[in-house]
């Protein structure tokens, strides 16, 4: 609905799914930690293929559960790899839902700088309801939350906005650091609760972190990919770097289709696991070859045919190939699994029609 002039949804209940990638097989603590929140949403769990225990999750949630075994009947053959963090993925294609919420299963909810508990999924939905404004910074933030307002000189022709597709929270305790940072400051937490929203500029880049995120499966599902996978990828998310080229594919999508994307509240508490020093041996791939394809994102433009997000997603695809291909072949790779992705979510997408 429009109100006052600007560009507002209703999102109601039944229109969201909560989607759990599950690395651990015991979901009790996580579950009932987050039952104050999940429980009036359908949940959607998907088992990490590579887990070989019996998952564990408390009863009075209405949720489904994908092994291996689901995931093998719904995509029958298709080269798509969804194990690790990727896992989640899978509950991104199958759900029939308009909004996703999704969090990582080390992840409980936080408390804000009042004590109070937050609902990370309410702060995610009000996000993706309210306009997004990327073409124009607002020095307050987003201007669409309570107490808020476009600033002076803010132009008015651009404050109805435009749909915000993405959502991507923080983390508290844990900082969503990389190996390296992680090994040297490995008593650092993140204790700064900042009660803050803002837009991320058009033609800007972000590391999105797949920890905590929400989007509009309508409007950007299919660039939300796994796609771009280490050769010694791990269990951690320090160990890998598939959420962040997700989401600079996001994002190129999200600038050429006039989308936005937030970033700011809500925040989870990210619980402790493993170590960065062991880890730093299979992410160190990773740091190096974000130098490669930070550039490339930043230059990376979509022809005006593209006119779909699958479109978008094909092109940048044959750009990854023609321009990263002959660096590394973990991007010729990459090119070839968000062209099989597009597939697999065409045929996904066909068979509800």
């Amino acid at each position: 609905m429009e109100s006052d002039g600007m560009l507002q949804v209703s999102i109601r209940d039944d229109e969201v799914d909560i989607v759990i990638g599950a690395l651990q097989h015991d979901l009790t603590q996580f579950m009932e930690e987050w039952r104050p929140v999940f429980s009036r949403f359908h949940i959607i769990i998907v088992k990490d293929p590579d887990l070989k225990e019996e998952l564990k999750i408390p009863s009075g949630f209405n949720y489904e559960v994908y092994t291996q075994s689901e995931m093998q009947r719904v995509m029958g053959y298709s080269a798509v790899n969804f194990s690790g963090y990727s896992c989640r993925y899978f509950g991104y294609l199958v759900s029939t839902k308009k909004y996703i919420v999704s969090v990582d299963d080390d992840c409980l909810p936080a408390r804000d700088d009042k004590g109070n508990l937050v609902d990370a999924v309410a702060q995610h939905i009000t996000n993706l309801a309210n306009p997004a404004t990327p073409f124009f910074f607002n020095t307050l933030y987003d201007p669409f939350r309570e107490g808020a307002d476009f600033v002076r000189g803010y132009p008015f022709s651009l404050r109805t906005g435009v749909s915000c597709a993405l959502s991507c929270g923080l983390w508290l305790n844990l900082g969503d650091y990389d190996a390296p940072t992680q090994a040297i400051k490995q008593r650092q937490r993140n204790t700064r609760y900042v009660d803050a929203v803002l837009t991320v500029p058009a033609k800007a880049m972000m590391p999105m972190s797949g920890i905590n995120i929400a989007f509009n499966r309508e409007l950007v599902g299919p660039a939300l990919l796994p796609s771009f996978r280490l050769a010694n990828e791990g269990k951690l998310r320090w160990e890998t770097v598939e959420d962040i080229w997700s989401g600079m594919c996001a994002k190129v999508v999200c600038d050429h289709l006039r989308l936005g994307m937030k970033t700011g509240l809500p925040y989870v508490w990210r619980k402790e696991r493993g170590s960065a020093i062991d880890s730093l041996k299979k992410e160190w791939e990773g740091v190096k070859l974000m130098e490669e394809v930070i550039p490339f994102f930043q230059t990376v433009r979509v022809s005006p045919q593209a006119v779909t997000v699958e479109d978008c997603v094909v092109e940048i695809a044959a750009a990854v190939k023609q321009q990263l291909g002959q660096k590394d072949a973990v991007f010729t790779r990459a090119a070839d699994a968000m062209i099989e992705w597009i597939k697999l979510w065409k045929t996904i997408k066909a068979q509800r029609t």
